[in-house]
């Protein structure tokens, strides 16, 4: 019982340990990211999100065109956006995690991965304050941003941002290693932002298109924030076991990947 009880003080111990050095490296990455001010905070973190929103609610907008679903125009975008986002802004904050904060792991303590976890925790708190300053506006715009259903709504989001670490991971370690790496990972979240039915309905497109584009993985996380929304939305083609699968294996691949080029990270 003693041995137990001892076993698990040294666990906790260890977990504590392992916190401290996450949070230090949190908010280091904070002031250095967000200019070390409360308003460098709010700019960035939030206001650059929001004015991504916005401007593309504004295009859209400015094009003349009518939501395929539901009464708002700027309710549907969004539907589209802001998963997107959660998706695009962990990836690619994870993905600069190494290269930005390389002078870290002359520490022993510091792992890379401890960088790599360290941006996520913030991240997901940027996307989680995100999200209300949308409610907040759209309730001030007299527009309902509250999904149908509430629980898959979360989830979808959460899906997103789970996407985003796994694949910020995988191309993290890959960047340490080839740093030109940077370049075809920002051309294709260029492509990814154009293939992911933000700005169209796949169940409209023909079963040629249609199959394709249906394995790529954000695509299936705006479909899964639209259903909780609009009743019978994306029906043929969701998939949520394909998307969480997708972010498990591609985490599994990156954790893989990172003993194997530690030497490099740390020249």
């Amino acid at each position: 019982m003693a041995m137990q009880t001892d076993y698990a003080l040294s666990n906790f111990g260890m977990l504590k340990a392992q916190w401290r050095i996450l949070f230090a490296i949190m908010l280091d990455d904070t002031k250095r990211r967000f200019g070390g001010s409360q308003f460098g905070f709010l700019a960035m973190a939030i206001g650059w999100p929001l004015a991504h929103i916005l401007t593309c609610l504004l295009i859209y907008g400015a094009l003349g065109r009518t939501a395929p679903y539901g009464d708002s125009t700027a309710l549907w975008f969004a539907t589209g956006v802001v998963p997107f986002l959660a998706f695009q802004y962990m990836s690619r904050f994870i993905m600069f995690g190494i290269l930005q904060n390389r002078q870290l792991l002359s520490f022993p303590v510091v792992k890379p991965t401890d960088l790599l976890f360290a941006r996520a925790i913030v991240e997901v708190l940027n996307s989680g304050l995100v999200v209300l300053v949308v409610f907040a506006i759209f309730w001030a715009l007299g527009i309902d941003f509250m999904p149908r259903d509430v629980v898959q709504a979360s989830l979808a989001l959460l899906a997103m941002m789970f996407l985003g670490l796994a694949w910020g991971v995988v191309n993290a370690i890959i960047a340490a290693a080839i740093p030109f790496w940077i370049f075809p990972f920002i051309l294709f979240q260029i492509l990814l932002w154009l293939g992911s039915g933000i700005v169209f309905v796949p169940d409209a497109l023909p079963e040629a298109i249609r199959t394709p584009l249906s394995y790529l993985p954000p695509l299936q996380g705006v479909e899964w924030m639209r259903s909780a929304y609009y009743e019978g939305y994306g029906a043929s083609i969701l998939d949520k076991t394909y998307l969480i699968s997708f972010a498990m294996v591609t985490l599994f691949v990156g954790l893989a990947l990172e003993p194997l080029v530690r030497g490099k990270m740390l020249q």
